[in-house]
């Protein structure tokens, strides 16, 4: 890419029954986002046009960007979940994709989905990021990274039932995470990352007397990892270190399941939290809450984890060092 000129980036304006619409108006009325990247907006014309009359934006800051058209076929509630919004979700992304083929966009930021939504509307997939590889045709190694402020951390299962976890660790699984997560750190650190690896059971097993997965799966996995040079310590039990995190010992985790991090970083830095769809061809963001229907349609979303999606998002696309 030539970094002398701004990358473009797909806007999508996510679930329309949520907070998306306004949020993503927000953000096109922010000089400071649109100073790093140019929007290219994805979507219906009304669903933006309805996001800027909530957020009290003028009509002028969406007109002024090119559109690719996905129509909303039909009106969706606000604040509620329904297949259309869940359908005109997973086509916008699908335009996404289209888009990013053609050359016109060279990164994505989408405003928060609703899972319930898109799987109503025939998502077959665990989640919106793995419909996203599928779109691409892309069968390789691919993980939500979140980041708040200087903090990463991922996870070896994600969108899964708590139940299905322990048998979806594996030392395969484990290793996959914190490669992606340790290169993706590197280029954006201009170092190695200090990682360390969450336990899965209480008190990391305490040696074997309350599950055997750190001593015959977790462990296994680091060791392997620190004898191919990466800095990786663990498994640590996943209730004491994130307070070492917190400090600055650590700059990215790795977590076995979704909420074993997901609370973790949420408190540390929810309201500029961002999801990345990591291991993707398609750089991709998104502010890491959901539609938040509690105050959909009231003027009240704060845009800040969106703004923080997008200047993640373009900074990755033009190649430059990640400085959070």
């Amino acid at each position: 890419m030539d970094l002398s000129k701004k990358p473009r980036v797909g806007l999508l304006a996510g679930d329309p029954s949520g907070i998306g619409p306004e949020v993503a108006a927000r953000l096109l009325a922010d000089a400071g986002a649109l100073e790093l990247a140019e929007p290219v907006l994805i979507g219906d014309a009304g669903v933006f046009a309805a996001g800027a009359a909530v957020a009290g934006v003028s009509q002028a800051v969406i007109d002024r960007w090119e559109l690719l058209p996905v129509a909303l076929p039909s009106a969706v509630p606000v604040a509620q979940v329904s297949a259309a919004g869940g359908g005109f979700a997973l086509a916008t992304l699908r335009s996404a994709v289209e888009a990013f083929r053609a050359g016109h966009i060279d990164a994505l930021v989408f405003a928060p989905l609703n899972k319930q939504a898109m799987k109503i509307a025939g998502l077959q997939l665990e989640d919106e990021m793995h419909y996203l590889a599928n779109c691409l045709g892309f069968s390789g190694m691919c993980s939500e990274i979140n980041a708040a402020d200087r903090l990463w951390t991922t996870r070896v299962t994600s969108h899964v039932p708590l139940r299905a976890v322990a048998d979806l660790i594996t030392e395969a699984g484990i290793y996959d995470a914190a490669r992606l997560l340790h290169e993706m750190m590197s280029r954006n650190l201009n170092r190695s990352p200090r990682l360390v690896v969450a336990g899965l059971n209480p008190h990391a097993g305490e040696g074997g007397l309350m599950g055997t997965e750190e001593v015959e799966i977790i462990g296994p996995a680091v060791e392997k990892l620190r004898a191919e040079g990466l800095n990786i310590t663990g498994p640590l039990p996943a209730d004491t270190l994130f307070i070492a995190a917190r400090r600055g010992d650590y700059d990215g985790v790795v977590t076995m399941y979704h909420d074993q991090g997901q609370i973790a970083t949420k408190l540390l830095g929810f309201e500029r939290g961002v999801t990345i769809h990591a291991g993707l061809p398609l750089v991709t963001t998104t502010p890491a809450h959901g539609t938040a229907f509690d105050i959909a349609g009231q003027g009240k979303a704060n845009p800040g984890p969106t703004l923080a999606a997008w200047a993640l998002a373009a900074r990755l696309a033009a190649g430059r060092v990640v400085t959070q």
